[in-house]
């Protein structure tokens, strides 16, 4: 019994773009790495409570925009493979 297997080669589709919620939950770390940083330095003192929600906030603003603006653009381009009904 012979099996094929499929190469995956990198095509040149122009420039890849970062998504949204990644850029959103990696900036949620490094905000609250930050207030995590300057509490315990002293410099501020901090309710988890209203931290916790200015994030969640932020987050949710966030992720509506980056998704409005990326709707903005327009379809994206439909690659061979869904073209030959692979995906």
């Amino acid at each position: 019994m012979e099996r094929s297997y499929e190469v995956a080669r990198d095509t040149d589709e122009g420039p890849r773009h970062a998504r949204v919620g990644t850029v959103v939950w990696g900036l949620i770390v490094i905000a609250l790495a930050t207030l995590l940083l300057v509490s315990a330095m002293g410099w501020v003192a901090l309710n988890g409570t209203y931290v916790l929600i200015g994030l969640m906030i932020g987050a949710g603003a966030a992720l509506v925009v980056g998704g409005l603006l990326a709707a903005r653009k327009g379809p994206r381009q439909v690659t061979k493979q869904h073209q030959q009904g692979r995906l």
